[in-house]
């Protein structure tokens, strides 16, 4: 929290006039999860922000689901209002179109156009709203293989993986699983997701993180921003009607 705040005085920001949008991943990546998760609930008017794979985790944790060895989420669950958190989370959109933009927290499956990204990702927040939201996040998570033939759980199973799980693809845009490391390290024939020829996405520009290896990436077609906060690097920013970049250095890591 004392990051984001740090880097939303260098810009700086004005929410009475300015919008943010924050790419995912809002709680697990610092020790003050509680605190940004407050903060913005509380700007909910001026803020647009978009799921990401730590934040499915936290609702698995309010689930019922383990925690994992580097969480932080501990005083978020703890806390009296932990349930209206939560609530509030899992109505949070996993994509934002807003055209020339999409923002997403990791990728688009290169079949997909904007269109049916936005019907796919529509059905998945479906579920996240409705009753059955915690078999869903309770459901084996991994990098599914995308078919629009695919029904129920392994649909949505595969919806979310590229959503909020891909870094680099095969050729057929089969997800890597194995890979988290910089592009040149990929295994052969693998590529960064929005490198794949011929992806019908490309009617838009995304916006998006989760690629911390790959760290800031920005291209005529793309905008990665992951630059690494969590592990000690910086906490980035970009301002989207000229692309001005905005960075200040890691004030928390993860313990």
């Amino acid at each position: 929290m004392d990051t984001l705040e740090r880097l939303l005085a260098a810009i700086p920001v004005d929410l009475s006039v300015d919008r943010l949008w924050l790419v995912g991943d809002l709680v697990n990546r610092g020790p003050r999860s509680l605190d940004v998760l407050r903060w913005v609930r509380a700007h909910d008017a001026a803020v647009t922000c978009v799921l990401g794979n730590h934040d499915l985790h936290l609702l698995a944790r309010a689930a019922g689901a383990p925690a994992k060895r580097l969480d932080t989420l501990d005083d978020l669950l703890a806390a009296p209002d932990r349930d209206d958190l939560v609530d509030w989370l899992r109505r949070q959109p996993l994509l934002h179109v807003e055209a020339p933009w999409v923002m997403v927290h990791a990728g688009l499956h290169p079949a997909w156009t904007i269109e049916e990204a936005q019907q796919l990702a529509a059905e998945v927040e479906a579920e996240l709203r409705g009753p059955r939201w915690r078999e869903l996040v309770l459901a084996p998570r991994g990098h599914e293989a995308w078919s629009p033939a695919l029904r129920g759980l392994p649909r949505w199973r595969a919806i979310l993986s590229y959503l909020v799980r891909v870094r680099t693809c095969h050729a057929d845009g089969r997800i890597e699983p194995s890979h988290s490391g910089p592009p040149e390290e990929a295994l052969p024939g693998c590529v960064p997701w929005f490198e794949l020829g011929g992806a019908r996405w490309r009617t838009h520009v995304p916006v998006f993180g989760h690629y911390s290896a790959l760290g800031l990436h920005l291209d005529e077609d793309h905008a990665a921003l992951d630059t690494g906060c969590v592990w000690g690097g910086a906490l980035t920013a970009l301002r989207l009607e000229d692309r001005r970049v905005y960075q200040v250095p890691a004030i928390e890591r993860r313990r």
